[in-house]
């Protein structure tokens, strides 16, 4: 430092308190700016988030063999049908019915198993279904953006692959 910056410096604190600097609003407020200044590339969106389920190198995945979306013929005055879905991995089946009011489905063969909903890339814990000893289970859980699903059946790990809602 040169002599006449010196005198700027009086050993005064910082006038700022910690306790009034609010982190997350000012990383809110950066994500915000940068999703408008500098958004991701849909595509790159879409690779970050099928890589996601990597981190389970040792699961299995369950292939989407039925989406009523896609495969259904659409019925007419139906306007809120639930979104049907069927994941196959192997001699394992994944029957899943989507609602407005939550996930409900069936293990095949009929098995207990633990569900988690995965709704992308983010810090916290995903939402946990059970599935009963014939299979069943149900929750109000409704996903938002990509999500998949990750069965932990036995020993065995099972993911779906991603789909929107």
């Amino acid at each position: 430092m040169n002599a006449e910056h010196e005198d700027d410096f009086d050993g005064r604190e910082d006038v700022h308190n910690d306790e009034e600097f609010d982190g997350g609003l000012l990383e809110e407020e950066l994500r915000g700016a940068a999703a408008v200044l500098d958004p991701v590339p849909a595509e790159l969106r879409r690779i970050a988030v099928d890589a996601y389920v990597l981190h389970d190198l040792d699961a299995r995945l369950a292939e989407l063999t039925f989406d009523s979306l896609v495969d259904a013929i659409p019925v007419r005055g139906v306007t809120d049908a639930p979104r049907m879905l069927t994941f196959r991995s192997g001699e394992l089946t994944v029957d899943v019915e989507v609602t407005a009011q939550g996930l409900m489905g069936q293990v095949l063969p009929p098995q207990p198993a633990r569900i988690e909903v995965l709704g992308g890339p983010r810090p916290a814990a995903p939402d946990t279904l059970t599935a009963d000893t014939m299979g069943r289970f149900a929750g109000d859980v409704t996903p938002s953006g990509p999500f998949a699903l990750r069965l932990r059946t036995g020993g065995e790990v099972v993911v779906t692959e991603w789909l929107r809602a």
